[in-house]
């Protein structure tokens, strides 16, 4: 159940704009919504950081303006303490399924949201 905060709503707002070929292939703007403490699990089980993450970006999926792009569904979220939200979801991209989870933290004295950590799970075809 998403708790609808002006807090969760910019951290749906964050993540969508991670969506976006624009900003997965300018390091300015991702760096922006990423946590200079950055970490995801990705749904192949690697670990990436925050200077690998925006070195690989701009070639990953959903990157190039002409190619596939993220769907993402069913995005909810809660804050869980001033200052941090947790956000989930699943998304499809070229054919391939998985669920989303995303903490958005903001810093003391800053009005940024930025991702904390995110982790993906592929979705196996035969699931419902």
């Amino acid at each position: 159940m998403s708790r609808e905060t002006d807090e969760v709503r910019e951290a749906i707002a964050g993540e969508l704009r991670l969506m976006d070929p624009d900003v997965r292939t300018s390091r300015s703007r991702a760096g922006k919504l990423l946590d200079p403490d950055f970490v995801e699990v990705g749904a192949s089980g690697r670990r990436w950081r925050y200077e690998d993450m925006l070195a690989a970006l701009p070639e990953m999926d959903g990157a190039a303006e002409d190619g596939p792009r993220f769907e993402p569904s069913d995005m909810t979220g809660v804050l869980l303490a001033p200052g941090l939200v947790h956000l989930t979801y699943e998304t499809v991209i070229g054919g391939s399924r998985a669920r989303r989870s995303s903490l958005w933290r903001r810093r003391s004295g800053s009005a940024t949201w930025q991702m904390y950590y995110h982790q993906a799970t592929p979705i196996p075809p035969e699931a419902t």
